[in-house]
């Protein structure tokens, strides 16, 4: 096994996690499919699980692993968060545990959001989280210990 699941800093999940051959897969019930179970996958499974229990995000308006053009090279965005009118109002960075928050890390993202222009951003290695709402004509984060629930955003 190459990755051995610990507790994070989220409400536990009853997961799906298989076993083939020497590798663990946990199933992604947005994509519908099994996925090689590494640290960052654990982060960004547990976080969508919070964000459907307990902040009331609407599955059906959660997309993982989107592309993007920056710099003229294709990244992908962990996690993108539509409101009903199929605008993008939060990018989500999922890290492995083992990946410290810093400014870097929180630059990263912002980076990836200055395609998407979201008015959310969320940084996290399911230890630590870190929740920026943007002011993009004033070019502003505004930090805030607590991610509202979607209705409230």
């Amino acid at each position: 096994m190459s990755f051995t699941p610990r507790p994070l800093n989220l409400p536990p999940y009853p997961f799906k996690i298989t076993l083939k051959d020497t590798q663990y897969f946990i199933f992604d019930e947005i994509r519908k499919k099994h996925l090689v179970l590494t640290p960052e996958e654990w982060v960004r499974q547990h976080f969508i699980q919070y964000l459907i229990l307990e902040k009331k995000f609407p599955k059906s308006l959660i997309q993982i692993e989107g592309g993007l053009n920056l710099n003229q090279l294709q990244k992908r965005t962990d996690v993108v968060i539509f409101n009903t009118h199929g605008q993008r109002i939060m990018v989500i960075e999922c890290k492995s545990p083992t990946v410290k928050i810093s400014q870097a890390t929180f630059d990263q993202a912002a980076r990836y959001n200055s395609v998407h222009k979201t008015k959310w951003l969320v940084v996290t290695n399911g230890l630590m989280h870190c929740y920026a709402q943007i002011d993009h004509k004033e070019e502003k984060f505004l930090f805030v210990k607590e991610l509202p629930e979607y209705g409230q955003l």
